[in-house]
């Protein structure tokens, strides 16, 4: 049987803090990060009060990908200066998202973004997010 993991999964410390609307939100947990081509790729679980999340996000340069999945599933994709759309899943339905990126920044170890989020057309609030990763040995 083939492994769907990489080999090459180095274990992390993730530290992501958000501000929406000014409002600062901080989670710390572990994860793994590998590369696979010309992207990176950084998953972590989130533990809320609704159950656990599964987060994976992709980056490339330019590009950020946020996928997920489990007690809240959502699809944000950014481009830096674009808007772009994205869901975000409900136990009503699927929401559809447009993320306004004015900034991002991929850096090792290091991803900055700042955008604002309209979800089914409605302002949702403009957000500053940090994701800082680095290695951990058990």
């Amino acid at each position: 049987m083939v492994s769907v993991r990489p080999a090459e999964q180095i274990p992390v410390e993730v530290s992501v803090k958000t501000e929406i609307n000014n409002e600062p939100y901080e989670l710390m947990t572990t994860g793994h990060f590998y590369q696979k081509g010309q992207s990176s790729y950084l998953i972590y679980e989130e533990n809320m009060p609704e159950g656990k999340i599964q987060t994976t996000v992709k980056l490339k340069e330019k590009e950020v990908l946020i996928l997920r999945k489990g007690a809240v599933e959502m699809r944000l994709h950014f481009l830096l200066n674009k808007k772009t759309p994205g869901t975000y899943k409900t136990p009503l339905g699927v929401l559809m998202t447009e993320a306004d990126t004015q900034r991002i920044e991929v850096a090792d170890g290091r991803v900055e973004l700042r955008y604002s989020l309209e979800i089914q057309g409605s302002d949702a609030g403009t957000y500053h997010m940090n994701i800082n990763y680095r290695p951990y040995h058990n």
